[in-house]
């Protein structure tokens, strides 16, 4: 399939990502690479998806409002 590059660069056609959400592209010897990322493998590398799964437990039941009061006493 030829496309012509514009000023904003190269569509890729949806039907071609077999219904991916996201996708990494790299250049790899001269050539431009477009893989489909998956969903386990953004999940273990993407440190936003862990998140609030293993909160810290502690006596202060403010302390999501006020942390800086107390990690900075101010």
């Amino acid at each position: 399939m030829k496309v012509k590059v514009t000023k904003r660069g190269v569509t890729v056609p949806r039907r071609m990502l077999h219904g991916a959400q996201e996708v990494t592209i790299r250049e790899e010897k001269g050539r431009i690479v477009i893989e489909p990322v998956g969903e386990t493998e953004t999940k273990e590398t993407d440190p936003i998806h862990g998140l609030g799964r293993e909160p810290v437990q502690c006596n202060a039941p403010d302390a999501a409002e006020h942390h800086d009061r107390y990690l900075y006493g101010k």
